[in-house]
């Protein structure tokens, strides 16, 4: 799973079967402090999730097709969850 940020919506006339009814999202993936990491990505939407909100994603095309219900589907990223928020626990040095 990785925290990321919702930049876009993708509008697709043509898609695979198993995604119809399904919302596209493009997502940057960000680190713990908000900025971005690596290039964005194409994730499929299953929570309702919208521009400039932070999602919790899953990469692996197994466990994104499951977290859709669409075992079958050729998913590589889906949005399993809205993150409301991300505390940071300082670790004691003593």
């Amino acid at each position: 799973m990785q925290i990321a940020r919702v930049v876009g919506t993708v509008i697709a006339t043509q898609k695979h079967r198993t995604f119809e009814g399904a919302k596209l999202l493009l997502v940057q993936p960000i680190s713990l402090d908000g900025t971005p990491r690596g290039t964005p990505l194409l994730a499929v939407d299953s929570v309702g999730a919208g521009i400039h909100e932070k999602v919790l994603i899953v990469l692996e095309g197994r466990a994104a097709g499951e977290a859709l219900g669409r075992q079958a589907a050729p998913v590589d990223a889906a949005v399993i969850g809205i993150v409301d928020s991300v505390d940071l626990i300082a670790e004691s040095t003593n």
